[in-house]
């Protein structure tokens, strides 16, 4: 935080917060990932403490009903409804959208009839890019403030989701993109969730330092537990005793399943007696199928479990239930999945890349190695395998560690920073009254130049104005549209890809023949 917000006590709520009008806009909402679930998590926080937020999302591809969308301008209505807007869904992850054109004003009606006193902007992709393009076409004392949270990594998506090298220029147009949107001035603070995340935001994308701010995420502690340890889950998942590996993340190839089938593999060949456990899923069917059949030599003998989604009380349950958490992921701005093992008491061996990196204590709680080096990971599973007493000591240790992240704090951080920034922005209103004072007396003591005739009318000037604003927004979105339609394109080649290996197999692998010759 700046210095003059720095000593503000995170175990209070901001008292100045309460009845301030929050617009939320996020990509995900609800209990769909790790992200939703935080968005969610705040939302409820931020509105038990007496704070107006109205949540804007994409539609719920998933059919999990979070909430409703609004149908009246009722201000007071904002505490349990919220706007779903139109999108297409991401053909290999549906759980997330790819909004189509919305303007910012119409938000405004549709929420509490006018501008909120700060606007919250979760993952910004689709939605939020939009936003923040509009808020940098009106006048400077028009901006609503934004506060926004890195969460997800979209340029290390891309590089890993597309062929070169289309992947590495979706990346570069992602880190330039995001660049000129976060640098502008309407843009106040940006949460980052790990140095991994700082790194490129400061590099790649050319962010400020002063606008950057550490936040963390916090674990329920008290559900995600040891306590939750369920011995006839372990029974069925090794009836024989074996040791029981546990991942959790959605079924797709950026979560690095393809290298912890490798590592699974070897492990088996190393004489390991294990099962491993998968929890999530896909609702993508051939993506999740080709997740599963990179662990086919493991399927064959019964030592890998598909598990499927899982939530609340049957996910604790299986957190706790584990030995040992394996993290395979490089693209993770944080990792939530990873707090919750070591909240249930599960040491982890993970990548060392990304949000885990600064999660993890090596040696203490866990380890971390390097990216590439599949038989370092592979040693350390082994050794944490066979070791009941050093997994025992590693279990304590990570779940005192994960005991001191808590959401209350966290979310406490986010409000004062919110209410700071409401502070800020009054204050500066304040400035261009005096300023627009100022300006008047000025005029009255001198003759105005020609043109100013032309725009004394009140009404001219703003007609002048609307359309210069019009303009400049259509302009702006043209260039949002043309972005995600070069997106879109490749995600449709890609739908129609999946449909033809599942539908008529034979033609894909006689494309792929042909294009392999």
């Amino acid at each position: 935080m700046s210095s003059a917000s720095q000593f503000h006590d995170l175990g209070t709520f901001p008292t100045a917060l309460e009845g301030r009008r929050i617009l939320l806009c996020v990509e995900s909402f609800g209990p769909i990932n790790g992200v939703s679930r935080t968005n969610l998590n705040l939302v409820n926080h931020l509105r038990s403490h007496g704070a107006s937020v109205a949540v804007v999302a994409p539609d719920n591809h998933t059919k999990v009903n979070t909430f409703q969308a609004i149908d009246n301008l009722d201000t007071k209505a904002l505490r349990s409804e919220e706007v779903r807007l139109s999108g297409y869904p991401v053909p290999f992850n549906p759980e997330l959208s790819i909004v189509y054109p919305v303007r910012l004003l119409k938000l405004y009606e549709r929420t509490f009839g006018g501008p909120p006193d700060l606007i919250y902007l979760g993952s910004p992709a689709s939605l939020g890019f939009q936003l923040m393009l509009q808020l940098r076409q009106q006048p400077e004392e028009a901006q609503v403030p934004v506060i926004c949270n890195f969460q997800t990594d979209l340029a290390g998506y891309c590089e890993i989701l597309f062929p070169q090298p289309l992947g590495a220029i979706a990346s570069w147009t992602f880190s330039k993109v995001q660049g000129y949107l976060f640098q502008h001035a309407s843009v106040k603070t940006l949460f980052y969730p790990s140095t991994f995340v700082r790194r490129y935001l400061e590099t790649s994308a050319g962010v400020q330092s002063s606008k950057l701010e550490v936040l963390r995420r916090g674990v329920n502690t008290e559900g995600f537990n040891p306590s939750k340890r369920s011995e006839s889950l372990r029974k069925t998942w090794a009836p024989n005793g074996e040791v029981i590996l546990f991942t959790c993340a959605r079924l797709a190839g950026e979560k690095g399943f393809g290298f912890l089938a490798d590592a699974a593999i070897e492990l088996d060949r190393r004489g390991l007696d294990f099962k491993l456990v998968v929890v999530g899923g896909n609702r993508n069917a051939v993506v999740e199928q080709e997740v599963m059949d990179s662990f086919r030599p493991l399927a064959e003998r019964n030592k890998v479990i598909f598990t499927g989604f899982k939530v609340g009380e049957e996910l604790m349950e299986a957190y706790a239930s584990a030995d040992l958490f394996l993290h395979c992921s490089v693209t993770e701005t944080f990792g939530l999945v990873v707090l919750e093992a070591m909240a249930s008491g599960v040491p982890v061996v993970a990548r060392d890349e990304g949000g885990p990196s600064d999660i993890i204590e090596h040696g203490t709680t866990g380890y971390l190695m390097p990216p590439a080096d599949l038989d370092g990971f592979v040693e350390k599973v082994l050794w944490l395998g066979t070791n009941a007493n050093l997994r025992e000591q590693f279990s304590r240790a990570a779940r005192d560690h994960a005991c001191e992240a808590t959401w209350e704090k966290i979310n406490n951080k986010v409000a004062w920073k919110m209410a700071d920034v409401i502070e800020a922005r009054e204050d500066e209103q304040a400035g261009y009254q005096l300023q627009a004072v100022n300006v008047m007396s000025a005029m009255r003591q001198r003759t105005p130049p020609l043109y100013a005739w032309l725009l004394l009318s009140a009404a001219l000037r703003r007609l002048v104005a609307a359309r210069v604003v019009d303009v400049r927004i259509a302009g702006g979105l043209a260039v949002v549209v043309g972005f995600w339609a070069c997106v879109s394109v490749y995600l449709v080649f890609t739908k129609v890809t999946h449909f033809v290996k599942d539908r008529a197999p034979w033609i894909y692998s006689a494309v792929g023949s042909i294009l392999g010759r």
